[in-house]
């Protein structure tokens, strides 16, 4: 385990060294953020190459990027080129409103999936698997921003009962949660259907109906336990990919997250905004998959970590 563990991490500081190297040098193609500070009017010459020399813009890319590493190592993101708040300062600020997002999404997610997922492979070939997979296919195909202004508009501007945009409280966590766990669901709830499947047809399940144990007993403590290593990778991966990826539920909602957070320093071209809120979702995203990875030697013993076929 802990040669497994030494491998993914050695594994883990590469892809987060190329992803700084792409996003360092990706963002500076968008253009100049000195002139987009300005905003209106012409900049005299003289304002731009001081506004430049003060920000550190007038070095060499190579000389850039290693004090962009150095201030990684010491979790030193710069600061706001528009505010000039520390960038871990606003991301620290804006974290704990992407974590509750995500954590909601994935609670509406399993809540919906699960027992959606596990009635359509018990009662397959069934009028109750059929509406599951359409419900699937459904869940997969509604775009997240139109369910979001859909939600908007029965709940809160029609009948009145939840907060329309903010982070206030429980009551406005619904609906973004709603309309990130919907989506999501669709997507789980075949794949709990599917692998429940396979399972249910493993000689043990057989064994197990043998020996005069109940049949949820059976499902719920065999097939279903069995069925969750899939599961729980699929859940991991959407957890990294939720708090970076719920940009278009933060901007319907007005969700004050790091995805919105990053979207407005894209537009005013806030390079260390961009990569420290870039850079800080990568290493949770890869953090999650290690431990993930890790998970699989708990949920199902077969598996030996770092020894045997792929």
């Amino acid at each position: 385990m802990l040669t497994y563990v030494i491998r993914r991490l050695l594994h883990t500081i590469l892809v987060v060294f190329a992803i700084t190297f792409i996003v360092f040098f990706a963002i500076r193609l968008t253009g100049d953020p000195v002139s987009v500070m300005f905003g209106a009017g012409e900049p005299t010459k003289e304002a731009i190459e001081e506004i430049t020399r003060n920000l550190g813009l007038d070095k060499p890319l190579y000389i850039q990027y290693g004090l962009f590493l150095k201030g990684i190592l010491t979790l030193d993101f710069g600061e706001s080129f528009r505010s000039g708040l520390p960038v871990v300062d606003l991301i620290v600020e804006k974290i704990g409103a992407t974590l509750v997002l995500a954590l909601g999404g994935i609670v509406v997610a399993i809540l919906i999936a699960f027992p959606v997922g596990i009635l359509s492979a018990v009662k397959r070939g069934t009028s109750v698997d059929f509406f599951g997979r359409i419900f699937s296919l459904v869940g997969i195909s509604f775009p997240n921003f139109w369910l979001g202004i859909m939600l908007i508009l029965v709940f809160a501007v029609n009948l009145q009962w939840l907060p329309s945009s903010g982070f206030d409280g429980f009551s406005s966590l619904i609906l973004p949660s709603i309309t990130l766990g919907m989506i999501l669901s669709g997507i789980l709830a075949r794949l709990v259907r599917s692998s429940m499947l396979e399972v249910m047809n493993q000689q043990y399940m057989s064994t197990a109906k043998s020996k005069g144990i109940s049949t949820w007993s059976v499902i719920i403590k065999h097939a279903f336990r069995n069925a969750l290593l899939p599961t729980v990778t699929f859940l991991g991966l959407q957890f990294g990919s939720l708090l970076g990826g719920a940009v278009i539920v933060e901007q319907v909602f007005a969700w004050p997250g790091v995805g919105r957070l990053i979207i407005d320093a894209i537009n005013q071209r806030d390079y260390p905004v961009i990569q420290g809120g870039v850079i800080f979702l990568a290493v949770v995203m890869v953090v999650i998959n290690l431990l993930v990875d890790i998970s699989y030697s708990i949920i199902d013993p077969r598996i030996k970590t770092g020894k045997g076929s792929h």
